[in-house]
C-alpha cells in the first residue's frame, strides 16, 4: 500500500460494524497484548456504545479518537487519550492496526498522522505511549515516529493471564523529531 492510502477520520457510530468484525476476528491475535474484555466488545452493539461513550469524551476535550483506513475501509484505530492540559499539555498514544493490514506501513503512517494532530490541532507539547517489552513491531512505529523509550513500567499491564512489564515512550511535540 502506498501512503496516500492510510488516513485518520474522527470515529463514527457508523464504523461500530467493521471494528466489530475485526475485534471478533482477531480476538485471539490481540489477547496477547490487550486487556481481557467483556463478551459485549466484540459485537456491534457493544462497539456503537463504546463509540458513543468516546464521542462524548472527544466532545469534552478528553481524547481524540479516530479510525485508521486504507483507502475507505476501516483497519484500525489510534487515539490521542487521557489529554491533560494546563501545565502538561500531553496525551498517551494508543492503535492497532487488524491483523490483515498489519505490515504494510499504516500504523507507522497513522501514528505520524496522529502526531501531526496533536501538534497542530490538540496544540501538544508532548506524547506518551507504552509498549510491552517483547512487541518489537510497535517499538519499531514509535521508533520511527521519532519517539523514544525512557523507562520501564514494572508489571504495568494485565494480559493473557499475566501482569506484564512495559516500555515508556515520549516525544517531544515541539521539537524536531531527531532532536
Amino acid at each position: 500500500m502506498n501512503e496516500a492510502t492510510t488516513s485518520l477520520r474522527l470515529i463514527e457510530i457508523g464504523d461500530a460494524e467493521a471494528l466489530a468484525a475485526h475485534l471478533a476476528r482477531d480476538a485471539e491475535a490481540f489477547a496477547r497484548w490487550d486487556p481481557e474484555h467483556p463478551p459485549d466488545y466484540y459485537t456491534v452493539a457493544g462497539q456503537r456504545s463504546r463509540i458513543a461513550s468516546v464521542r462524548a469524551r472527544h466532545a469534552h476535550g478528553e481524547v481524540w479518537p479516530a479510525v485508521i483506513l486504507a483507502g475507505e475501509v476501516v483497519i484500525g484505530r489510534v487515539t490521542a487519550q487521557n489529554l491533560v492540559l494546563l501545565a502538561w499539555r500531553k496525551a498517551e498514544l494508543g492503535y492497532w492496526i487488524a491483523p490483515p493490514y498489519q505490515g504494510q506501513g499504516h500504523a507507522t503512517r497513522a501514528v505520524s498522522l496522529m502526531v501531526q494532530l496533536m501538534i497542530t490541532e490538540l496544540k501538544l507539547h508532548r506524547a506518551e505511549a507504552y509498549t510491552q517489552m517483547d512487541n518489537l513491531a510497535s517499538q519499531h512505529v514509535l521508533r520511527r515516529n521519532g519517539f523514544l523509550p525512557y523507562g520501564v513500567a514494572r508489571s504495568h499491564i494485565f494480559t493473557a493471564g499475566q501482569w506484564r512489564d512495559e516500555v515508556l515512550w515520549e516525544r517531544l511535540l515541539d521539537k524536531n523529531k531527531d532532536s
